[in-house]
């Protein structure tokens, strides 16, 4: 008999017609493979990837095989407001009264932060179906709120955030994390020991089959120069710290021969255009659709990520931009203080402390310093090393490993 997982999350990014999907759609794609029935539960109020326009309170589809209920909850357009919060309520007294009679009843229920409201309906529907309770982090709240977004430890909310997740961490039957130390911060919480387990960004088929190439108008515009060229893809917003680049940029204006590329937008573009648009050796370039990413990487010399100095960080990282880099077989250069994982393992670059400008700009010229088949065989090791211990089937096999403790029958 066919085992039965329900997924409940209120950020969900499925497999559409412009999207291959998101780490949630490719891990139940893959347990639905090894013979899995998946449900997934989640709300409309993801405005960052692309969902379907709910009509009714409640819609279901079907998407390969997989059945995915969406609930009508309360919209937000900015992510640091009072709607958000709302919009967290909304989805769980949504999910709490969605009549589930129709559905295949679960073995297991998978509940994955954020928001983490959603393990009190998960206790309620372990008590209900005596089924497992799985608890999975994705991002570590509150404490990225206190550390990356100025709320105060005593702060009401997040001193109710903080209870709530010791509660999960005490009552889950297992907690699994992107991050690969998430440990850390659990013992660190409850002042004891409890096994969690790491199962992080992958890379799908879709990855590697979905590749195009950028327009030849924009190749010649912002990525035809001969130098040797220090790459940042992405967001150009206040996580992304790229201040230290620019900075970096700054310093090294005078050395012909590197260039420097930021591509993507953000809300901070513009202002550090009119702050360092002026250099000669910085170059501003429009972000490309997701299946261009990796033509653009291609370009570079040597790819570049950052992020602040934070605790968020102590426990691990599993970006979608690491994934891409190594992806691209391309040398990084990191500047981040925290627990070391994928670029050190894997040998494809360096970390650096973050901001740090001298540190950044020793590593460009010590990267420049290689040749050419240097630098290819570093990037290499990233990519090779990627596909070995990160392709989506390995991971969902761990993870259904963890579900029915080796049990999947």
């Amino acid at each position: 008999m066919k085992k039965t997982i329900w997924y409940v999350t209120k950020y969900f990014s499925p497999k559409t017609a412009t999207s291959p999907g998101g780490r949630g759609w490719f891990i139940v794609e893959e347990m639905a493979r090894a013979g899995c029935q998946l449900v997934v539960i989640s709300s409309d109020s993801n405005n960052v990837v692309d969902l379907p326009v709910l009509h009714e309170q409640v819609t279901t589809e079907d998407i390969d095989g997989i059945k995915v209920v969406w609930l009508k909850t309360m919209k937000y357009s900015v992510a640091k407001s009072l709607r958000r919060i709302l919009s967290w309520f909304h989805f769980e007294w949504n999910l709490f009264w969605l009549d589930k009679r129709a559905l295949p009843r679960p073995d297991v229920v998978i509940v994955s932060s954020l928001s983490l409201l959603t393990i009190i309906n998960g206790l309620w529907m372990r008590w209900r179906y005596k089924c497992r309770l799985v608890l999975e982090i994705r991002d570590i709240w509150p404490l990225t709120i206190v550390e990356e977004g100025g709320y105060s430890k005593r702060n009401l909310f997040v001193r109710g955030l903080a209870w709530l997740e010791r509660i999960a961490y005490k009552k889950a039957d297992a907690i699994v994390g992107t991050m690969p130390n998430l440990g850390e911060h659990v013992r660190n919480e409850l002042g004891y020991e409890r096994p969690v387990f790491c199962i992080p960004m992958g890379v799908s088929q879709e990855h590697l089959s979905d590749v195009a190439q950028v327009p030849d108008a924009y190749a010649e515009r912002y990525l035809s120069s001969n130098k040797f060229k220090v790459v940042h893809a992405g967001t150009v917003g206040i996580t992304n710290a790229l201040d230290v680049f620019f900075a970096a940029a700054q310093t090294m204006r005078d050395q012909t021969d590197v260039e420097f590329v930021v591509v993507g937008d953000g809300a901070l573009k513009e202002s550090f255009q009119q702050r360092y648009g002026h250099l000669p050796n910085l170059v501003f370039a429009p972000k490309v659709p997701r299946n261009m990413v990796q033509a653009v990487l291609a370009k570079g010399d040597l790819l570049y990520f950052s992020v602040h100095d934070s605790k968020v960080w102590n426990y691990g990282q599993s970006l979608n931009k690491v994934i891409d880099y190594m992806l691209a077989a391309k040398p990084v250069v990191a500047s981040y203080n925290g627990y070391p994982s994928m670029i050190n393992e894997s040998g494809c670059g360096v970390f650096v402390p973050a901001n740090d400008v001298d540190a950044v700009v020793r590593a460009i010229h010590e990267m420049k310093s290689k040749s050419a088949e240097q630098r290819a065989q570093i990037g290499a090791r990233g990519r090779d090393w990627l596909l070995q211990n990160r392709n989506y089937s390995t991971l969902a096999k761990d993870y259904l490993s963890i579900l029915f403790q080796g049990d999947v029958r």
